[in-house]
Formats: structure tokens, sequence, C-alpha cells
């Protein structure tokens, strides 16, 4: 297992992600929002019950700013119900779908875990795809990333939604993040993926401590040399931290946002993209 010693520079050598032929430049943080066709996602906020309202809300954040949309239909909250395939891509496909003919240059990344669901939403017009699971709830996910050639982000949780809870037990946090990742990036460059982005998975089979000591340490991630994605965007370690409401931790996440960039975050995944692309801006000046 490799040393856990962050490289001297903020962002990965890996400059561009090459979406469908779109490249997306990595010299400069990258923000991604958060689109939920989901009735239940842990953000009230972020919850949109039709296509219309996905539309409205992509607008929005293409407006503000944002860089890539990220567009799920499967609620990842801790002990979120279970939906079949089948209603996962009733949600999402006719999205994708929407979006991509409405706003044809907006790159779009599906959130899912399932292999089937990423097909289907990468042929509607998608060009990454988002696996909270690290390819562990689905074993057909790395071959079918492969087959499509998008970027593909691999993120650590154990379990699955409804039990990782439960899982949230370490010895060395860190070390465990990055010893389960390293499999997962080697079997991924064996099968020819380009573009991998690691994302550390806060919230996911992990505390509030571990959340912040996986804050503190997120420079070990470099190791691998490839872009970090940091989600924070308004999770139980900004709220309760601060004893505020959910709908009050907008200040709390674009602190939590700062400290990742400085730690090399490469992308944002959050929920208020304008006030994220304000502090990247603000990021930008004291180290670009």
């Amino acid at each position: 297992m490799p040393t856990l010693e962050a490289k001297d520079t903020l962002f990965s050598t890996k400059t561009t992600l090459n979406c469908r032929g779109k490249l997306l430049p990595l010299e400069a943080p990258l923000v991604m929002g958060i689109l939920n066709v989901t009735p239940d996602s842990f953000y009230a906020g972020s919850r949109l019950p039709s296509v219309e309202a996905v539309l409205q809300q992509a607008e929005a954040m293409l407006t503000d700013g944002a860089d890539i949309l990220d567009l799920g239909g499967y609620s990842s909250r801790p002990g979120a119900t279970d939906i079949p395939v089948q209603e996962e891509l009733d949600r999402v496909v006719p999205a994708v779908e929407a979006i991509i003919k409405k706003f044809p240059e907006a790159v779009v990344s599906v959130d899912t875990f399932r292999a089937d669901v990423a097909a289907a939403a990468v042929s509607a017009g998608a060009a990454m795809v988002n696996d909270i699971s690290g390819g562990n709830l689905d074993h057909e996910m790395f071959e079918t990333v492969a087959k499509l050639q998008v970027p593909y982000i691999l993120m650590h949780m154990r379990g699955t939604p409804q039990t990782m809870t439960t899982l949230a037990k370490y010895e060395d946090l860190v070390v465990e993040v990055v010893d389960e990742l390293q499999g997962a990036v080697a079997r991924l460059k064996q099968l020819g993926v380009k573009d991998i982005i690691l994302d550390p998975g806060f919230g996911f089979a992990k505390t509030v401590e571990h959340n912040f000591e996986l804050l503190r340490r997120l420079e070990a991630l470099h190791i691998f040399e490839l872009p970090i994605l940091a989600g924070l965007s308004r999770k139980s370690m900004v709220y309760k931290t601060l004893g505020v409401a959910q709908a009050d931790a907008l200040t709390g996440t674009i602190a939590l946002n700062m400290v990742a960039l400085m730690k090399g975050a490469a992308i944002l995944r959050v929920h208020d993209v304008k006030e994220t692309k304000q502090t990247v801006e603000l990021y930008k000046k004291t180290t670009l």
C-alpha cells in the first residue's frame, strides 16, 4: 500500500476531463450543481418534482456559472427508500433529454450506482457518471463506464444508503479510505477508463468527526494524482456542528468549501452555485 504523503502541487497532473468531446479544464476548480429528481433527497430545497422544475433549476445554475449539472433520481441520504431500476430510469432519462435539448452545451453528470441507469443516461446525453458506491453496488458499472468512455466519479462508501451508518467504524480513517479506493482505481485503469475523479464520500459511512478528519487530511488523496471532488454542501457536519437548520447551512458550507479548495479539491458539488462560484473566484485570486 502507498504511503500517505501529499503532493507538492494543489492540483493533479490531469489537466482536462473529456466529456464526450467537450474538454473541461481543471486548471481552476469546477462547480457542479446538484439536481435531484426525487421526493426525498436529504435537502428539501434541492427536490425537483418535475422535468419543468429541473429545467428551471438547470437554467438558474447555468446562468450562475455551473460547469457541470449532476442529476440524480435515487436519494442516497442515510436510510433512504430503495426504488426499482425502472423508477430511477423514469425519473432520470426524460430529465437528461430535456436538459440537453434546451441547453445543448451543458455538461450533465448522472448520479447513479446502477450500470443500466448510467448507460441510459449517457445515451440520452449525459457526459459523466457519478457513482456513490464506487462500483460496489453494481458489479457491471466499471465495465459499463469503460465502454461508455465518459469521466467517472469514484466515491468511497461502505454498504448501501440503508446500511452505511452502521459501517462507520475505522481504525485509521484515511488509510482505510485510500486502501479501499486504490483497488477500484487500479481496476478502472486496467479497463481503460481514462478520466477518474475521486470523491472521499463525506457523510457516507462516516460520522461528523470522521468527516472533519477526512477534510483535514484531504491532501492524502493526491497520492493517486487524480482530480478530487468534495461534496460538503449543507451536510450534517455543517448544520449539526453549528447548531443551525439545514436551510441555514450555506455560510458553513462556503467555509468548508474554501478549506477543501485550499487542500486541492478540483470540483465542488453544491446546491448553491452562485455563492460557490464567488468562493472559487476569491480562492483563485489568492493562489492562481
